[in-house]
């Protein structure tokens, strides 16, 4: 697959060369050619879309470019099945896209602490003895 290694040769790429524009104009899923196609085709499933319609626009687009390229879907594959979902499967943030807010650790007190210690200490001494029992 041809690389697009600086910006200015992605921006140089036509808005209609993608499967999907978003709100912001940036363009994503390139389909310019054969191995654009196939590897928007992999990652459409992993693409975040702004509505279902937009998700529908993009899957029929790749699947028109997948045929003007000879390129043969499987039934099973996703792009050849009509969205369902407007979440993606995997992002950068992990299955389903992660956590979307994280919330600050709780602070602990001091004796909270110091009875975690004493807890893993205890439980140190309960295999020991186990373990010179024979258990």
């Amino acid at each position: 697959m041809p690389e697009l290694r600086t910006v200015r040769q992605r921006k140089n790429i036509p808005k209609s060369q993608f499967a999907y524009v978003d709100k912001n104009g940036e363009g994503h899923l390139p389909i310019e050619d054969e191995s654009h196609v196939r590897n928007a085709m992999a990652r459409f499933n992993q693409t975040e879309f702004e509505s279902e319609s937009a998700k529908e626009r993009a899957r029929r687009k790749v699947l028109a470019a997948a045929k003007r390229y000879g390129i043969e879907i499987s039934p099973d594959d996703v792009v050849a099945k009509p969205t369902s979902s407007l979440r993606p499967a995997r992002t950068k943030q992990g299955p389903r896209g992660g956590r979307k807010t994280v919330r600050p650790k709780r602070p602990t007190t001091t004796r909270q602490r110091a009875a975690a210690r004493k807890n893993i200490k205890k439980a140190a001494r309960v295999r020991l003895r186990r373990v010179r029992a024979g258990h």
